[in-house]
């Protein structure tokens, strides 16, 4: 017999319990308790039982052990109470998932994806591999993933439909187009009507202008046929005469700095501006005073002399000027008051003013970003021209009486048709703002000067930039073309400095050297015969060739 056959298998039955769980843990949880607040009996001394603890503690002999019994006594807790019946149930409910809640969740997604599959099989997709990558496109999906081939493609083109909508690339479509729509009529420019006043206005100023550019189309085409030996005669002269320029008056002009200066039409007058409010009238070349105009309340930034108006004429207006407060005064020659008044730009500051070329109106650059044109024989005001960001600091005409320029503090210049109050060409490019702007008498080249310290030239014909002059060490204050036929260009800055260049070539011909601070404004005599200098030094100086 083998040792297997002592071997006896007992099989152990298996049993089932009947009854409570609740029942079942209380009891377990009872002999837990009893356990943990039963201690040893010691092996020797006597014991002594203390209420409540449901335990023993040895005798106390000393200090010693009366520390240890107590740290003892500390550490005994009180059972846990048995757990209720709503506690067994959720532990039970913890165990356990609710499996026909997950198996609907299953069935709903199964039945949405079964749904898209049927609309993605029930939409037409064209076969053409072109088409399919431009609805993508349109989509703004990718035309093309890696290792796509034009099936695939179009497949994806379905599914993304089915997504989407059959009519997803028509309503994008439909989309794109009402924003474009709705882009373009923000960016159009807005017009609104305008008074019976400025209709005169523009149809004058149309038939002024048009016979006046015809005429200097007439004389540039005579210009060219001068042969080129005489033309370059004549610029050698000129450059002589330039660079033999010299001091011919200096005049302190006031106790404040001088701001501005304008030469009248026969080269005869000179009308300066200062800080204080005063403007003064003075002959030329003696430079005597002639006449103080009194009442503005604060400095005064531009003055201008009215063309056609003669030094004997009264009551008429024959000047203007600008204040810092806003006031903007019509004066008359042999009188020391002011004519009229024109208000409308206060407060903001009005930096400059100019006569049109045929003396009927008078346009003003505000500080308010706006600059505006006044009719003086209708009295009012014709046109509030906005456009720049900044304060509009300068301006100048066209000599046809048709364009207008102007320069602002936000860096940019902009010209403006006078017949139609179009913006016909936006001047960007300086990298500080514009402090003075003026017209070529050919009618087209553009000279601006920015804190940038540069001078650019413009052609208005092309519309950009054609030369940029290096001119300063600092800002340029004021900038003007020579009247007569625009030979040569005249620059003033703070550098103390006043620059003369030679145009086409923008070479420096001459540096006018002689104030003792910051050059605030130039202008040329129409006979250009003298040119004027103001500063900071509180004088004025007249330039002219030595004789």
């Amino acid at each position: 017999m083998s040792d297997d056959d002592d071997i006896q298998y007992i099989k152990r039955q298996r049993t089932l319990h009947y009854g409570s769980l609740e029942e079942t843990e209380r009891k377990r949880q009872n002999a837990a308790a009893s356990a943990t607040t039963t201690t040893n009996t010691p092996a020797s001394g006597t014991t002594t039982t203390i209420a409540g603890t449901g335990g023993q503690l040895e005798d106390i002999d000393s200090d010693e052990d009366y520390e240890e019994s107590t740290k003892k006594t500390s550490s005994l807790k009180a059972p846990a109470p048995p757990p209720t019946a709503a506690t067994l149930a959720n532990k039970i409910d913890d165990d356990y998932f609710d499996l026909e809640a997950e198996i609907e969740r299953d069935k709903v997604a199964l039945l949405v994806e079964f749904e898209r599959k049927k609309r993605a099989r029930q939409i037409n997709v064209s076969t053409d591999d072109a088409e399919i990558k431009s609805n993508l496109r349109q989509l703004n999906e990718p035309i093309c993933y890696f290792g796509e081939g034009p099936a695939e493609r179009r497949r994806r083109l379905k599914e993304l439909l089915a997504n989407l909508g059959e009519h997803a690339i028509g309503k994008k479509q439909t989309d794109d187009e009402e924003r474009r729509i709705q882009q373009r009529e923000q960016e159009a420019t807005w017009y609104h009507e305008g008074p019976d006043t400025l209709r005169i206005a523009r149809l004058w100023l149309a038939d002024y202008s048009l016979p006046r550019a015809r005429d200097r189309l007439i004389r540039a085409k005579d210009a060219l046929e001068v042969p080129s030996a005489t033309r370059a005669g004549r610029m050698v002269e000129m450059q002589k005469k330039l660079q033999s320029l010299a001091p011919l008056c200096s005049q302190v002009g006031d106790t404040r700095p001088v701001s501005s200066a304008a030469f009248s039409e026969d080269s005869t007058l000179l009308l300066t501006s200062s800080w204080s409010g005063l403007c003064k009238l003075w002959s030329v070349p003696d430079c005597e005073l002639k006449q103080t105009l009194r009442g503005h309340a604060s400095y005064v930034g531009g003055v201008a002399l009215r063309p056609g108006v003669k030094a004997d004429e009264e009551n008429v207006v024959a000047m203007a000027s600008g204040g810092h407060d806003g006031a903007v005064k019509l004066w008359g020659f042999n009188n020391e008051e002011s004519i009229a008044d024109i208000t409308g730009h206060m407060p903001h500051r009005v930096s400059k003013v100019a006569f049109h070329p045929s003396g009927r109106f008078l346009a003003t650059a505000c500080y308010d970003s706006s600059w505006r044109l006044w009719d003086l024989e209708q009295k009012t005001e014709v046109l509030h021209q906005e456009g720049h960001a900044k304060p509009v600091h300068c301006l100048s005409y066209q000599s046809d009486g048709s364009v207008l320029v102007t320069g602002g503090l936000d860096a940019f210049g902009r010209v403006w048709d006078l017949r139609t109050g179009r913006c016909i060409m936006f001047l960007e490019g300086h990298l500080g703002a514009v402090f003075g702007v003026d017209f070529s008498p050919n009618g087209f080249h553009i000279a601006t000067g920015s804190q940038d310290n540069t001078c650019k030239i413009w052609d208005l014909r092309r519309r950009q930039p054609v030369y940029t002059i290096p001119a300063h060490t600092n800002l340029i204050s004021d900038v003007k073309y020579q009247q007569d036929c625009g030979s040569f260009l005249v620059t003033c800055s703070y550098d103390s400095t006043t620059k003369i260049w030679s145009n086409k070539t923008w070479q420096p011909l001459k540096t006018l050297q002689g104030h003792d601070n910051k050059v605030i404004s130039v202008d040329i005599s129409p006979n250009s015969q003298y040119i004027a200098t103001t500063s900071f030094d509180r004088t004025f100086k007249l330039w002219s060739p030595d004789s």
